[in-house]
């Protein structure tokens, strides 16, 4: 879901996180020749061990490789260089601020409700902070708290990070134009070959899921044009091909999305499209990845709550979903419980999620399908998109 993929200039994940301070990594460029070669962030450390801000970027830095790689060891290392930080000035903005974004990194999201509102009571004009806020605030379904950091950022620094956040409130809110007219915003004011891949990818999913498929694959490879490593990308041009119903391609560019970045809804969305091939879905590698994100202190139980529903066993979806709204009361999360009970056998207590999760107009094909299939389960009326493919629905999560 796009709430776990933006700030900067998120992919996650079922788990990737919305708060990272850059979406991706720039590619890396050397130093024109007679130019002198710059400082690096560690060897500054080095030099200047005291810098309690240094040590804070250090730590942003590795929560969005955490993000970018899927490796979470680098939160276990942003712990230790935001722990650091605080340990010399606990109470700056930039600090405070790094930890919040390890928090919601780990799905600790009240946790970064409470650092980020303290960063913004050190620093009022921290833009940073707000889109930290923002994007916890969504996660625990405060979509009115969020729009408010969301707007308080736009007034301090609007540009693509900003833009970004505004698009997905307004498609909360089932309001499509308002979104595409803020990535828009974010795409004429990104300059990095990063934010173009990034504006451009996210153009690419609300063509997607509004079922242009054509559309779709020209922003993901105008997105590729801009930065060839952005495997974000890479993964929408397999979710084109795989709706369009070319599998052989979509599974050969799975094959490279899943060597370059495996993360689990990529490892799903890879399964799904090898049952709908007629081959056999290994979970091998998905099972490997949700212990590793656990021993980070990474709570992930959407994921799991998703993926069992669908493709295990419906009783522990319901615990992993109970879990999950219970931490996290957000339109997803009322989404994965209601399936979950669904697939469980119980449709009448899903109902009451299944309206929650479409009360504020998000125009989402999975939780449509998900609850037109609740209520035809109770007997009533419900029309099921009959373009929307159920084999292939981790594809219409919003990665």
């Amino acid at each position: 879901m796009r709430t776990f993929a933006i700030f900067a200039g998120i992919a996650l994940i079922g788990a990737m996180i919305f708060t990272i301070v850059s979406f991706s990594s720039s590619p890396a460029t050397s130093p024109a020749a007679g130019q002198p070669r710059r400082e690096t962030l560690q060897e500054r450390l080095k030099r200047l061990p005291g810098d309690h801000r240094g040590w804070a970027e250090l730590g942003l830095q590795y929560v969005d490789q955490a993000r970018v790689t899927g490796d979470p060891a680098f939160y276990t290392k942003a712990e230790g260089a935001l722990a650091t930080a605080a340990r010399l000035n606990d109470r700056d903005d930039t600090v405070l601020t790094g930890q919040a974004a390890l928090a919601a990194g780990r799905h600790e999201f009240r946790d970064a409700v409470r650092l980020a509102e303290r960063a913004i009571d050190a620093n009022p004009y921290g833009a940073a902070a707000y889109g930290v806020l923002a994007d916890a605030r969504t996660q625990l379904g405060d979509l009115k708290g969020a729009q408010q950091a969301v707007d308080r950022m736009l007034g301090l620094r609007p540009g693509v990070a900003a833009f970004a956040r505004a698009s997905y409130t307004a498609e909360l809110r089932g309001d499509r134009d308002g979104a595409r007219k803020y990535l828009e915003y974010a795409h004429a004011d990104a300059w990095s070959p990063a934010d173009l891949a990034y504006s451009r990818y996210y153009l690419g999913e609300l063509a997607l899921h509004a079922g242009d498929l054509e559309t779709a694959a020209g922003w993901y490879a105008r997105a590729l044009q801009a930065y060839p490593a952005y495997t974000p990308a890479l993964a929408g041009q397999a979710r084109a091909a795989a709706l369009g119903g070319r599998l052989t391609e979509a599974l050969d560019l799975y094959e490279t999305v899943v060597q370059r970045l495996p993360l689990p809804q990529y490892l799903i969305e890879q399964g799904e499209t090898r049952i709908k091939a007629g081959r056999q879905a290994d979970w091998t590698l998905l099972e490997a990845q949700r212990k590793l994100f656990e021993a980070a202190g990474v709570r992930d139980d959407l994921t799991w709550a998703e993926f069992l529903a669908d493709h295990g066993d419906p009783a522990r979806a319901v615990e992993h979903a109970r879990a999950e709204y219970a931490r996290n009361p957000n339109l997803v999360a009322a989404d994965a419980l209601a399936w979950a009970l669904h697939k469980a056998g119980r449709p009448a207590e899903a109902l009451r999620y299944a309206r929650e999760a479409t009360a504020t107009g998000w125009r989402n094909p999975l939780i449509t399908y998900h609850r037109a299939k609740i209520e035809q389960a109770l007997g009533r009326s419900a029309r099921v998109d009959p373009g929307f493919d159920p084999t292939l629905s981790a594809l219409a999560r919003f990665s």
